[in-house]
């Protein structure tokens, strides 16, 4: 296909939706289907709740919310649930109020899944506000071990603390802390997860905001704070642990290239995400390296979930 044609259809597009040209122009060179995922933006995103099993068993809790008219898909992850049909809103029951499950999306629940928790381990959420990848670490922890909890906002600290409590975690210690500082923490981490604050590309359906909001510019300003939480976690991650680099953005510069930078800075090894299309291995006129193909992107189109990008790395030396 020539360039003429790619600039007409990136031009239809932009028409059509309502998008920036450069941000078509970015998403018709690495998204699948790109009409599709603008269709898709323009739906409210699915909806999912994760079952808390520290509060409750599964087939107990989809049989009472069954009772009550609400309506589920299983997704990939058994305590996952589609919500297909919802007479009242979801928050609203007496089971969210006592924690008996999370309104979270599949694809966050999908990067904590990566981490391959075992009972009494050290967990570092570098980024845990309002909680929800958090807990969902605690119950697969069984309330064991220690999770430590760092967020920069004060007020997203308050919330995360009301949802820890509400959902029965007692193991996470939570600290109004950059992410960059972790090392003053002078502890060593069995896993680290990187929920990293990212241009949100992916979560346009709920905000349709960021569309005015975002810019090339906001992007290079995201990436380098990503680069300073993965270097940072460098410092803190035990030898052979395991680090799950997340953001709910599509842009390249802040996934893949996030990653192929700190690939070539330490001795990390990249181990295969199990759901979603493979990473890109290279954008406009960057090369990435080969193994980023084991990194996945998740489209709202493709995947039913937000978009999202989900890295994993195993470190083997500082």
């Amino acid at each position: 296909m020539n360039a003429e044609f790619f600039s007409n259809q990136i031009s239809a597009l932009s028409t059509k939706f309502n998008y920036p040209v450069w941000m078509v122009s970015r998403f018709v060179e690495f998204v699948p289907n790109p009409e599709k995922l603008l269709q898709e933006f323009e739906m409210p995103p699915k909806r999912y709740i994760r079952i808390n099993t520290l509060k409750s068993e599964i087939h107990d809790l989809i049989n009472r919310l069954s009772n009550i008219g609400f309506e589920f898909e299983i997704t990939c992850l058994p305590e996952v649930l589609e919500i297909i049909k919802e007479p009242f809103p979801i928050g609203a029951t007496t089971e969210y109020l006592m924690g008996y499950y999370y309104i979270q999306d599949l694809s966050s629940c999908l990067a904590v899944n990566e981490l391959e928790i075992a009972k009494n381990q050290t967990i570092l959420d570098m980024a845990c506000a309002p909680g929800g990848k958090t807990s969902y670490i605690s119950q697969k922890l069984n309330n064991t071990g220690l999770i430590i909890g760092l967020d920069t906002s004060r007020r997203r600290l308050k919330s995360t603390s009301y949802n820890l409590r509400r959902c029965g975690i007692s193991n996470v210690f939570l600290y109004h802390m950059d992410g960059t500082k972790a090392s003053s923490l002078e502890l060593e981490f069995d896993s680290i997860l990187i929920d990293a604050p990212c241009s949100c590309e992916g979560i346009i359906a709920k905000d349709r905001s960021i569309i005015d909001r975002h810019s090339l510019e906001n992007i290079s300003k995201c990436q380098k704070n990503q680069i300073k939480l993965l270097e940072s976690a460098m410092q803190v991650i035990k030898r052979g642990g395991l680090i799950i680099y997340s953001t709910c953005t599509l842009a390249p510069e802040e996934n893949e290239m996030v990653v192929d930078h700190v690939l070539n800075k330490f001795h990390i090894d990249l181990e295969p995400v199990k759901y979603g299309y493979n990473g890109l291995t290279y954008f406009g006129k960057e090369k990435f390296d080969d193994s980023l193909r084991k990194t996945k992107r998740l489209y709202p189109h493709t995947h039913n979930t937000i978009g999202f990008y989900i890295a994993k790395l195993r470190v083997n030396r500082i």
